[in-house]
């Protein structure tokens, strides 16, 4: 296991912060707060630390088949409209990250970046109905010589920035990392309709191990 570089700076702000609160705590305070100060903090690090956990992993990476883009639980199957890039009817699956699930994203199908677009707007829950369209969010198509692939990162009330790494026009491969969350957010992909959908409602996945859809 290795930690995100994402997580560099705000793991050395917490460090610094919680130093500083330890040191007055113990200098200043009664004896009893510092030993919560010491609690609290070294908690509060600790679930810092998991969150930015990326796990040792080796992907199958097989033909034919979409994988999870990130850790979490399937919250959402079903036919929609995709306004933004496709304008039709899509088969939808969102994927809602807890701030106990890893955080980084990984393309679920090798193929072209067709498009990518960043949106700012509100922190709804990321389960909440409107999250897909009202809250900030990050899109990305890929498109391979048999499907194409709109995925979407969505910001959350906790998740207050989205990185995404994927340029469009360049080539990636399935289970490569493509961004990040920062704390709880959701993953929606849009799949033509047909795709047959491998996973079903409520069940936890895992990001480039756990089979979407196959096509």
């Amino acid at each position: 296991m290795k930690l995100h570089k994402e997580g560099s700076a705000t793991l050395a702000i917490e460090f610094i912060a919680f130093s500083l609160f330890n040191y007055l705590a113990y200098y200043y305070g009664p004896e009893y707060a510092a030993y919560f100060t010491t609690a609290i903090t070294a908690f509060l690090f600790i679930m810092t630390l998991n969150f930015f956990r990326i796990p040792n992993r080796k992907f199958k990476r097989k033909k034919g088949i979409v994988y999870a883009p990130c850790d979490g639980k399937v919250v959402v199957i079903e036919e929609t409209e995709e306004t933004e890039y496709y304008k039709d009817k899509r088969i939808q699956v969102s994927i809602f990250m807890s701030p106990l699930n890893v955080h980084n994203q990984v393309y679920p199908i090798s193929g072209d970046v067709k498009y990518t677009k960043y949106h700012p707007g509100k922190f709804l829950v990321a389960w909440h109905p409107k999250a897909s369209t009202d809250n900030e969010r990050s899109t990305v198509v890929v498109e391979n010589d048999k499907i194409t692939i709109l995925f979407r990162q969505i910001a959350g009330a906790l998740a207050r920035r989205i990185i995404t790494y994927a340029k469009k026009n360049e080539t990636v491969n399935v289970a490569d990392e493509f961004g990040f969350i920062k704390f709880g957010s959701r993953v929606d992909l849009f799949f033509p309709i047909g795709t047959k959908i491998k996973t079903k409602l409520n069940e936890k996945v895992i990001g480039g191990q756990s089979i979407i859809a196959s096509y």
